[in-house]
């Protein structure tokens, strides 16, 4: 395949919230234009992009899926991208390199949540945007009303260029307002070419084209002119005015069908073309100063067969076969081998892709999602996508005992993949930290890592990282003296201990005068120190914020060693914390929820009754963010009670903010549930 000039490229990322049917949609548009011989379904699984086993399995989009096709001699790339929040990564990869969103929206439930997600990302990209909106053969479908409610919350500068003829059961075709021709349902197969604008339809369809020449016609000058001197515009003229509008997101047009009906997209696939910027005209979404080719990875599919295919969008020039490029990250080159012309789970190989359009590439040695190419070694900042953090986290363990590093490989494989997915060792508890957007996100990566990479991985809540602390200055004496026959052991040395203020780090202060303690023996006893504190006495948890004076002492010249004050170091410190008023502390995070309105009062109840302290919130189309500091202890199930609360619709993020003293009737019960789990260890 030769390389397409920009101009005839339409770069799409069909998104929305879950279940708008986007993935129906995708593989109507292949089913008309001839891509594919049937019209695949969710329910049996034969969908284009929906490829993967679980997706299949749970009948929803988990990773984003690249397919193309071709109309009036464009060549249109679709990107389809998960709705759900779980996978919301999927859809900022997806955003981040196309022209255009089409936002697919239900008929029946209207303006979702995940929409509103989608366009908050589209705005920060400046990207282009079509809406269609799906299922209107549903019982309680209403076109109408969804229009209205997408114009009050999504844009008021949205307007509708097709209409529904018919409604819910009795919907049979669609008016096209902007070309004013229809198209009736085909009946299961594909879409026929366009007829006349039915008689009882006539009036509607005059009456929506002129509001959307009302919107077009703002935005150039000329047209202005000649709509109100009351001429007749120009078809063309008013489709190309019509683009330049969409491109500079003043107008956001508005489209309809039913996708498991193949209704609508033949209009659509017209829509697209005439009203989604091409590369040519829009330009890179990524600039790159200094090369002459340069391509952005997107996506990376961890296949343990094939090994990784890296998704990438070419910003300028020409990306050929075994062509060799430098990856600005590890400044190591990269031969790019056969290129590939994804069609979901099926490929074909490709000679080269042009500026603009977007492939694939197997088996580079060490290039991953995020990475910049380039034909020349340049001094640039790697293009970022803008992933969403992780909310939940949970702990990790292999089924099978030994196989710790099989477990981190495959996840780290896996994340290769979906960098919203993270690993870590928790210092603190010793525990490996898998997190994720959700548990449903972290469940379907352990499926994975099973089926892929044959490891058995166990998911068990996290322990809580908890520090201790004093709040009192104590002194006292750690005396270590052992005869055993032969040479002896013994330490002595005494020890002041007083809070830090900000309650974090510790000290070591040296005060020791005259030589009672020899310079050699003093590091032990700050040793000992600082390993006895790794495990407090109140909950085991390490201990902060300590300042420790080294004041007094004595040793004996031959039974006095490095381990024997180590040990009185140890001793000292545990009868010095004792009576310095030992506290517990607990990380406290900054919590951001935002939940539709209706719900805001059951949320701050909740969140109330979870420790947590308000500190605003922020209304915005018919959605309130809330802004509080809660104690993480009190968020490892949150997310299961927002999602019961706001029926699926509510989402929150949370970063770590401070650690804070826990009120004593809590840390009376960490204190008594570390002291049985210690028993239970013991007696194991």
């Amino acid at each position: 395949m030769a390389a397409i000039e920009p101009g005839k490229i339409r770069n799409v990322a069909v998104v929305g919230h879950r279940g708008t049917g986007k993935t129906s949609l995708v593989e109507a548009l292949l089913y008309q234009t001839g891509e594919v011989n049937r019209l695949g379904t969710i329910e049996a699984g034969t969908t284009v992009c929906d490829w993967d086993e679980d997706e299949q399995k749970r009948r929803m989009s988990i990773s984003l899926a690249l397919a193309h096709t071709s109309w009036q001699g464009r060549k249109i790339n679709l990107i389809d991208a998960p709705g759900d929040p779980s996978f919301q990564g999927e859809s900022h990869c997806a955003l981040r390199v196309v022209e255009g969103a089409l936002v697919v929206v239900n008929g029946v439930m209207g303006l979702e949540v995940g929409t509103a997600r989608v366009k908050s990302v589209a705005d920060g990209l400046g990207l282009s945007r079509v809406l269609f909106v799906n299922m209107l053969d549903r019982e309680r479908a209403d076109f109408y009303r969804t229009l209205a409610q997408i114009q009050e919350q999504f844009s008021s500068k949205c307007v509708a260029v097709h209409l529904p003829i018919g409604s819910e059961h009795s919907l049979r075709g669609i008016v096209d307002v902007l070309h004013m021709c229809a198209y009736l349902s085909p009946d299961g197969g594909r879409e026929g070419d366009p007829v006349p604008v039915p008689d009882d339809m006539a009036e509607v369809a005059q009456e929506y084209r002129e509001k959307l020449l009302d919107e077009v016609v703002q935005t150039d000058e000329a047209l202005m002119e000649q709509y109100l001197e009351g001429g007749e515009l120009d078809a063309h003229a008013v489709t190309a005015a019509l683009k330049l509008a969409v491109t500079r997101g003043e107008v956001f047009p508005v489209a309809c069908g039913v996708a498991t009906q193949n209704l609508g997209t033949h209009a659509l696939l017209d829509l697209i073309v005439e009203g989604v910027p091409s590369p040519g005209k829009k330009g890179a979404p990524i600039e790159v100063a200094g090369a002459s080719t340069a391509a952005f990875v997107f996506k990376t599919l961890a296949d343990p067969f094939a090994g990784r295919i890296n998704l990438f969008r070419v910003l300028k020039g020409e990306v050929g076969a075994d062509s060799t490029l430098v990856d600005a990250r590890g400044h190591a080159k990269e031969r790019m081998g056969t290129l590939l012309q994804l069609q979901g789970k099926e490929h074909t190989s490709a000679k080269e892709f042009g500026e603009g359009d977007i492939g694939a590439v197997a088996k580079l040695k060490d290039v991953q999602t995020g990475d910049l190419l380039s034909d020349r070694e340049i001094a640039a900042e790697l293009p970022e996508i803008a992933f969403p953090e992780p909310v939940m986290s949970f702990a990790i363990t292999p089924r099978t005992k030994g196989e710790e590093e099989k477990v981190a490989t495959a996840i780290r494989r896996l994340a290769e993949e979906d960098p919203t997915l993270r690993l870590r060792r928790d210092p603190q508890t010793g525990e490996e930290i898998l997190s994720g957007m959700s548990q449903m996100h972290v469940e379907v990566a352990l499926e994975r890592a099973k089926r892929r990479f044959g490891v058995d991985i166990e998911l068990h809540p996290p322990r809580v990282p908890y520090l201790e602390t004093i709040r009192a200055q104590a002194r006292a004496q750690g005396r270590y003296k052992k005869q055993t026959g032969g040479r002896g052991q013994f330490g002595d040395c005494h020890i002041v201990i007083e809070p830090i203020d900000g309650g974090v780090g510790y000290e070591f202060v040296d005060k020791i005068v005259g030589g009672v303690i020899p310079q050699s023996f003093r590091p032990a006893v700050d040793k000992g120190i600082q390993e006895a504190m790794a495990h407090g006495e109140l909950a085991g948890a390490p201990v902060q914020g300590v300042r420790v004076e080294l004041v007094d002492g004595s040793y004996h010249t031959v039974d006095s060693s490095e381990m024997a004050f180590k040990i009185a170091g140890s001793m000292a410190w545990k009868e010095a914390y004792a009576k310095a008023s030992p506290v517990l502390l607990e990380p406290i995070m900054e919590l951001e929820v935002t939940v539709p309105d209706e719900a805001v009062g059951a949320v701050n109840g909740d969140l109330n009754a979870r420790r947590g302290r308000l500190h605003g919130m922020e209304p915005a189309g018919g959605m309130t963010t809330i802004k509080a500091e809660v104690p993480l202890a009190e968020l490892l199930t949150y997310a299961q009670s927002l999602t019961s609360m706001t029926g699926g619709r509510g989402e929150y993020a949370m970063h770590f903010l401070r650690y804070e003293e826990v009120p004593a009737h809590v840390a009376q019960k960490v204190i008594e549930e570390t002291r049985k789990a210690r028993e239970a260890a013991g007696a194991a």
